[in-house]
């Protein structure tokens, strides 16, 4: 299997060998974030992701005269751009400098805590961008065309690093579907790619694995991040290195997606596949 060409997001390097273990940060205020981010350690987390779409107080309700959204997401009108860079100014603050920071509003199409207009999408990015205070940025490779190019060269005029993500919680995509989202994204600028995928049997976790393969031994130039989400798919969590992800996600306290386990358990495991593997 090829390296991909190597990425540094802070002083954490993607590419080969060992995954490193992502933390997400949940919390709903940002007091609990900074509480959360405060408890963290380089030998807990390597990478911090502040999932900004759980701030209730960032987001300004729409009215929905049809119910909530099917995906459990709340319908935003806008969002407090000064209160989203002030969150990354306190979660920056509260961790450890050594630790780098992958901001990300996770859409409710994505599975994530907001159903927000493609404006205000691309409008809390930038604030967070403009903030200098975050290492990578996750854009979604849905995004609207006419301003996801954007948003990638903005983050990348500003030194960030893009990860660049695609996520099915209604099943698992056919192995060359999955292939071809991450040859996108590679193609539209990401310096990571990432897919996750809900598994309703094995053989849906086992092709997660084989197009997380493919893409590395075939056209894939740039580190991947992929997954097979919930219970079922807990074992694709452990075996990044052997198929080539580089970056699994595990949780202290509250979880963001189904199927991660505690970080510190999570490194563990990854430390004894790693260790096994080099005979």
């Amino acid at each position: 299997m090829a390296a991909p060409s190597p990425v540094s997001i802070g002083r954490l390097v993607l590419g080969s060998g060992r995954p490193a273990v992502c933390v997400p940060l949940v919390a709903r205020t940002a007091d609990a974030l900074v509480e959360d981010a405060s408890a963290l350690d380089a030998d807990t987390a390597e990478l911090v992701e502040l999932r900004i779409d759980f701030v209730d107080a960032a987001f300004v309700a729409a009215p929905d005269p049809d119910g909530p959204a099917s995906t459990g997401a709340r319908s935003t009108g806008h969002a407090d751009l000064d209160l989203v860079a002030d969150v990354v100014r306190r979660v920056r603050g509260a961790l450890d400098a050594d630790l780098p920071l992958l901001f990300t509003l996770r859409t409710g199409s994505e599975g994530g805590e907001r159903d927000v207009a493609p404006t205000t999408y691309d409008a809390v990015l930038r604030s967070a961008i403009g903030t200098g205070l975050v290492d990578a940025v996750d854009v979604e490779m849905y995004t609207d065309p006419d301003l996801l190019g954007g948003l990638v060269d903005a983050a990348h005029d500003a030194g960030l690093v893009v990860v660049m993500s695609s996520h099915d919680f209604s099943g698992t995509p056919a192995q060359g579907e999955i292939v071809s989202r991450l040859l996108e994204q590679q193609e539209n600028g990401a310096d990571v790619v990432k897919f996750a995928a809900m598994p309703t049997s094995t053989d849906d976790v086992l092709t997660v694995l084989r197009a997380t393969a493919e893409f590395r031994a075939g056209a894939g130039l740039v580190p991947a991040i992929t997954m097979s989400m919930g219970p079922l798919g807990v074992v694709s969590r452990l075996a990044g290195e052997t198929f080539g992800s580089c970056v699994t996600f595990g949780s202290v306290g509250a979880t963001s997606a189904p199927g991660q386990v505690p970080a510190v358990g999570l490194r563990a495991a990854l430390e004894l596949v790693h260790a096994a593997r080099q005979g």
